[in-house]
This record gives C-alpha cells, sequence and structure tokens, in this order.
C-alpha cells in the first residue's frame, strides 16, 4: 500500500512539537485562524449526535444500542448546539482521548461540546483524519487542564491557539483521497479477519453445545430436558436453575453504581469493555477508591467467580483469574459464585453454549438496548451433570478448543497490528511525512455524501 511512497523534496520544522517538520509550502496556522466556533442553538427537534473515540460522529441511538449506557440527554434540548455537515464536533472533556471528528450527519450535539467550522472552503476529512492521530491527542491533552485527568478539559479559546499544517487544497483532496482508499482496503481485511473469527468460534460452539448437553458418551440413553431450544440430554443428569448452584451463603449480585475516578493505586473494577477477548485481560481497568469498592463487598470477586456481561455484549461469561483476584465489578456486569455441585469450568463451557444464551436473549428486556435482571439471570437453567462427569467433560473440551483459541487470539492480534498500521499510515500522511499525490492521482474519489442523523441525504 506504501510501496512507492517517498517524502517530500524539502521540509521546514513546524515549530510545533506534535507536527514536527512538515513540507516547505505547507502554512502552519493557529486554530483560530482556520475555524470559527458555532453556537447555534434552538434546533430541539433534530436528532441527538454523540461524539465517540472509536466512530466518529455518529447518532446517539446507535451508540446507546452496542453499551450499557443510557441516554441522559435533558427533555429539553433548546440549547442543545447544531452539528452540519462538514463541521469539526469535540467532547471537550475527552478530545484528548481522541472524541474529535468530522460530522457526516445533520444533528445535535450536548451543550457542553464544542462545533467549530471551517472559514474557508477547505476538505473537513483533512482535519478529521489530522486530529484523530495520537499526535494530536497528545497536543490536545497538554492544552487541557483540571484538577484530575477526569476533569480536563479542552476549552474552545484552547483549541483556537493550537497550531494545526493546512495543505493546498489539492493536496488536502490527494490526502483524503488516499487514506480512504488505504482505510477501505484495511476495513476490508479486517472485516475478512473478524469472518474468519466468527466461524473459529462458530465451530468451536458447537463442540462445546454437544458436549455440555449431551456429555462424552453417545450412547447413553437420553430424555426431554423440557425446554425446546435444549433439547434432550443425558437421562441421569438434572435440569437445575443457576440460583442452586451458587455458594452456600452467596447470591448473583453486581457491583458499582458509582466507580468514581480513575485511581492510580486503587482497587480495579471488571466492565464489559474488558471482556472483548477469550480471557480477562491482565492490565487495562479503570480503579476506584477503596472507600467506594469497601462499600461493595458482595461484588468482589475470587478466582473462580465467572463474570456475565448483563448488558453490551450480553450474556458473555469469562471466569476471573488468579491475578484478578479482589477487583470489583461495575453495574454492567454480574457475579456468579458457583457451589459445591458445579466447577467453575463447567459453568464457564455451559453458560457460553448455545443453550444458555438463547436462555438469556428470551428473558433479556430493553428498548434502547437489552439487559438481564439479576432475578432472571438466577433463573438461567442448566443441564448438570455430576461432578465427577463435568471433570471429564472439561478436560476434554480443554483439549479439543484450544486450537480455536489459539487460532482466534493469532487472529485478533492481526486485526490489532493491522490498526496499528493504519494509525501510524494516516499520521504519516496528514503531517507531510508521506507524499501521496502521485498516488492519489489513480484513484477514484470517494464521496462522503452528507446525511442526517436519521440516514436522509441532504440536498448540496
Amino acid at each position: 500500500m506504501i510501496d512507492g511512497l517517498k517524502p517530500y523534496p524539502e521540509y521546514n520544522d513546524s515549530g510545533q512539537a506534535w507536527l514536527g517538520t512538515v513540507p516547505t509550502h505547507w502554512p502552519v496556522l493557529p486554530n483560530r485562524a482556520v475555524f470559527v466556533e458555532v453556537k447555534d442553538r434552538g434546533h430541539a427537534a433534530e436528532e441527538m449526535l454523540s461524539v465517540t473515540i472509536t466512530r466518529g460522529i455518529i447518532p446517539q441511538k446507535a451508540l446507546l444500542s452496542d453499551s450499557s449506557k443510557k441516554d441522559s440527554s435533558r427533555l429539553d434540548r433548546s440549547a442543545y448546539k447544531l452539528v452540519q455537515p462538514r463541521d469539526i464536533a469535540y467532547n471537550k472533556m475527552r478530545a484528548w482521548q481522541g472524541a474529535i471528528a468530522v460530522s457526516d450527519l445533520r444533528g445535535i450535539i450536548s451543550p457542553a461540546y464544542i462545533v467549530m467550522r471551517l472559514r474557508e472552503e477547505q476538505n473537513a476529512r483533512y482535519f478529521h483524519h489530522l486530529y484523530r492521530t495520537p499526535q494530536f491527542a497528545k497536543e490536545a491533552e497538554r492544552w487541557s487542564y483540571g484538577i484530575t485527568s477526569d476533569m480536563w478539559s479542552l476549552r474552545p479559546e484552547h483549541f483556537k491557539m493550537i497550531y494545526s499544517a493546512r495543505p493546498p487544497r489539492d493536496e488536502q483532496d490527494a490526502i483524503v483521497r488516499f487514506l480512504d482508499h488505504a482505510n477501505g482496503r484495511i476495513e476490508r481485511a479486517i472485516r475478512a479477519k473478524k469472518k474468519l473469527i466468527a466461524l473459529l468460534n462458530e465451530h468451536k460452539q458447537a463442540i462445546i453445545h454437544r458436549a455440555v448437553t449431551r456429555g462424552l458418551d453417545s450412547s447413553v440413553p437420553l430424555k426431554p430436558s423440557g425446554i425446546p431450544w435444549l433439547g434432550d440430554i443425558p437421562k441421569h443428569w438434572e435440569v437445575i436453575q443457576l440460583r442452586r448452584l451458587i455458594k452456600y451463603g452467596t447470591t448473583i449480585t453486581y457491583g458499582i453504581v458509582q466507580a468514581g475516578p480513575d485511581i492510580e493505586g486503587g482497587i480495579p473494577y471488571i466492565r464489559t469493555s474488558n471482556m472483548k477477548g477469550q480471557v480477562l485481560p491482565r492490565s487495562g481497568y479503570l480503579r476506584t477508591s477503596r472507600e467506594i469498592d469497601s462499600s461493595y463487598r458482595r461484588s468482589k470477586v475470587e478466582p473462580g467467580d465467572l463474570i456475565v456481561a448483563i448488558r453490551a455484549t450480553l450474556g458473555k461469561g469469562l471466569l476471573v483469574p488468579d491475578y484478578l483476584a479482589g477487583a470489583n465489578l461495575t453495574q454492567g456486569t454480574a457475579r456468579v459464585s458457583p457451589g459445591e455441585r458445579l466447577s467453575s469450568e463447567f459453568l464457564f463451557f455451559a453458560f457460553n453454549s448455545k443453550y444458555c444464551q438463547e436462555s438469556i436473549q428470551m428473558v433479556a428486556k430493553g428498548t434502547t438496548f437489552l439487559e438481564i435482571t439479576l432475578e432472571a439471570l438466577k433463573r438461567i437453567p442448566l443441564a448438570t451433570p455430576s461432578r465427577v462427569e463435568q471433570t471429564k467433560i472439561c478436560e476434554h473440551l480443554t483439549g479439543v478448543v484450544q486450537p480455536f483459541v489459539a487460532a482466534v487470539t493469532r487472529t485478533e492480534r492481526e486485526i490489532d497490528l493491522l490498526r496499528e498500521y493504519r494509525t501510524r499510515l494516516v499520521a504519516d500522511v496528514v503531517t507531510g511525512n508521506l507524499d501521496v499525490r502521485e498516488a492519489a492521482s489513480h484513484l477514484s474519489a470517494t464521496t462522503h455524501q452528507p446525511r442526517t442523523a436519521r440516514g436522509h441525504k441532504l440536498r448540496q
């Protein structure tokens, strides 16, 4: 993709640490010379938008449908700011984390967000790419201030004091054309790898489902389970609700309602966003104070507990490893502590099987997003053999599914590498480290059709 790309012939020091050297003919200007702040209010009927770190500006309903967040907007939206296509908008509390983007949509955003509009006819998507680089995130962090990191704010007057490169318009167009092409190729590669992961997981789940619903001996007599989506089970197994299989004296519970700021040296707490992979990671957790943690003793986890996502990635279950002993939970997750009749490993395999996941979907409720209540979670039925048979099933499954787990882990790593490559490529192109003019001249332009948040095309 970058074969044949070379640096520009000449460079000057931009005078800005975050930009470094830039092509000699690129002006570097304070943002006040490039943008004007817009405070267009009184459009309460427009649809709500959200500025996200990973997805840019999207309809708020799309954000809520994919997470455990709730609609926190006011009933009176007359003070909300209108965002037009090609406007740059950012969350002033999270700009330093990457919550800044150009909008392809028309809609309204929170009064606390900032809307900037180009003073002259420029390619807004060039600035979109520029401001979503790690380098700009660091510069935004430098200009943000507050008592603690969760209070840091990039005020509009400080955004205007940041200096940005402004290539000639034709080069902006070439950069955007090249990056749209490159991003398209990378996205297609990522989608192909995600499809492979889905196929591997589907095959793995079929193996697990067979073992945790029929056992390892195909000759044993069967009986109806009484659950249509479970079907027949071995005659000597029982169907038992989860509440009867937890530790004596404990319950299924969720955790911290208000975690407070991320505190260095505090107690880590597990969120659904920490449950992306095959196991809970060793790092990357937000931390709360010991005082808040002490108020949620019942949701402190122990090795062997199953952590269940009751919102967002609904129904996913992961075992607590030794390195997370004493961690806590958020409301979006629940703790299940298996008792004497149930091994942790069998609970893990059974809970992530097709029939358990279907049981969860059957009782999940919600309009903006689905969730399962703790009471409903307690009533999830498990096809339960003896502890001895559970052990044999788990030993068998551990060996059989390990190649699938390894393949998924390897493919996920390849996706991460592709994303890292894209991040470096974008940064090199938008700061002029690579000259893409010739390469872009052989590509057809990609037209970004502005839309309203409801998806309607706007008249030009």
